[in-house]
């Protein structure tokens, strides 16, 4: 970012008003373009991109907050000298730029001016938000977020609301009840696209969690447990068309020869209902995430088969999403509003602090779990219904940053089983959707270190994934419509 108007205001040899007398190089310059003849105007266009050079008097911003600080200190500045340039200027020459400043800051706070500007600038222009969630463990920034108070550190009063299932989630995103919501991966996308629902673009400027799924069985299929080729005719519950959950179960009993639209039936059934379905019959398993995985274990009804991390690891699953209306129409809500989940985010990841977050989430108007049942999901040391107790640390991780390649593979696998159908802009929805841009910014403002790139191969049960090549990877498959 430039700008000729932010003159250092501690240099008396600059002029800060640019005016008609002006001497310097930029305003000289542009006096002298306005007398050159018409063929000099047409020579100088065929070298209309070359490189220019800063005068001295412009001043190069690395961001738009070091822009900001520099128009409130010059304002500062020339406000103490009644706005006379030639006072200002023969005071910095007597005293020498550094010693003007250092007096200056002796008798005016201008620090703490900026600051006040900088926070007042950023002020939420809507502080009162509803934000919609899914009573899961993958929404854990979003639910902590509240009781352990980092809404409130942004300037935000946001009611958490208990939602049902995802289409009720969705239907009240697009029908602006939730100002933005927790929301599945491929959900943004879909919508998006116009697919399940009316077209309306959303962004997911973060990923709520990595991993923490899982594949359970009745405990009546222990004897199936080493072989998923012998569930021909299981009823699996999934929480919603349009999710991980879908998308992985597909992809994993295709792997073992079985077409998920033939051979097994695949229902849609809220996260909070899984366990009774499992316990009266009505499902053989499900793709669920948790803690109704470990609910089952819990009530002795269910046995977990497979953590997702063992079919992908680091797969993403659960995001913060909005509309891009929001975004656009409160810049500084949105802004806050994310910076304060990717701030909750960051909290979630270290060990240490998952205990804290268990006991934070499970009361009654979030999870409404025992804090065991949570427990043993964000610490990954938990019970598996087949008599061990494992221990995996990343059973559940909270990594924000929303990959468009992971973007990209949500997009193969909705045409690989006729979700969307004809061309897709694999590349083009995934990087309109999720906001990278916008998460890697706020990753920096925090001290954190975001990827220097959006692409990455990932490995899905040992098959590579590489971005580049979707439609190649869509067509690779034996089973599916794509």
């Amino acid at each position: 970012m430039t700008s000729k108007s932010f003159g250092n205001p501690y240099d008396g040899d600059i002029d800060l008003r640019h005016g008609r007398n002006c001497g310097c190089v930029s305003c000289t310059s542009g006096h002298q373009a306005s007398t050159k003849d018409q063929s000099l105007n047409e020579s100088a266009g065929n070298a209309a991109h070359a490189p220019q050079s800063l005068s001295p008097s412009t001043t190069q911003f690395a961001s738009s907050d070091e822009a900001l600080s520099h128009m409130v200190e010059s304002a500062v500045v020339r406000s103490i000298f009644g706005h006379n340039d030639i006072s200002r200027r023969s005071f910095a020459k007597l005293l020498g730029g550094g010693t003007l400043a250092a007096a200056l800051g002796s008798v005016f706070p201008i620090e703490a001016a900026k600051a006040a500007i900088a926070e007042s600038l950023g002020k939420p222009e809507k502080s009162k938000l509803a934000v919609g969630f899914v009573p899961i463990t993958c929404a854990t920034p979003i639910i902590m977020a509240k009781p352990l108070g980092f809404y409130e550190k942004y300037g935000l009063d946001v009611d958490v609301i208990k939602t049902a299932g995802w289409a009720v989630a969705r239907d009240k995103s697009l029908n602006n009840e939730y100002d933005a919501a927790h929301m599945l991966t491929p959900m943004p996308l879909a919508i998006t696209m116009g697919a399940g629902s009316v077209a309306e673009p959303y962004l997911m400027p973060a990923v709520e969690n990595i991993n923490g799924q899982a594949i359970v069985l009745h405990v009546d299929h222990k004897d199936k447990h080493d072989d998923p080729s012998k569930w021909k005719g299981f009823k699996f519950g999934v929480p919603f068309e349009y999710s991980m959950h879908n998308f992985l179960l597909r992809y994993y009993v295709a792997e073992f020869g079985l077409d998920p639209d033939v051979d097994i039936q695949i229902r849609v059934v809220p996260p909070p209902e899984m366990v009774a379905n499992l316990k009266a019959g009505n499902l053989d398993g499900y793709l669920s995430p948790d803690p109704f995985n470990q609910r089952a274990v819990w009530e002795k009804v269910g046995f977990i088969h497979k953590l997702t991390k063992d079919i992908w690891d680091g797969h993403p699953c659960c995001a913060f999403a909005c509309s891009a209306e929001f975004a656009t129409t409160l810049p500084n809500t949105y802004g806050n509003l994310l910076k304060a989940l990717i701030d909750a985010t960051q909290y979630a990841s270290p060990a240490e602090n998952r205990q804290e977050i268990a006991e934070a989430i499970s009361p009654k108007n979030y999870l409404n779990q025992p804090v065991p049942v949570v427990s043993q999901v964000l610490t990954g040391r938990y019970a598996d219904g087949l008599g061990n107790i494992q221990n995996v640390p990343d059973r559940i991780d909270f990594d924000p940053f929303p990959w468009h390649s992971m973007g990209v593979w949500i997009l193969t696998q909705m045409k690989r089983w006729g979700y969307i159908e004809g061309d897709v802009d694999y590349r083009g929805v995934a990087e309109q959707v999720y906001n990278a841009a916008d998460c890697a910014s706020v990753m920096k403002s925090l001290g954190l270190e975001p990827p220097t790139k959006t692409y990455m191969s990932h490995e899905i049960m040992g098959k590579t994934f590489d971005p580049a090549k979707p439609e190649e990877y869509v067509k690779s498959f034996a089973i599916g419509k794509g």
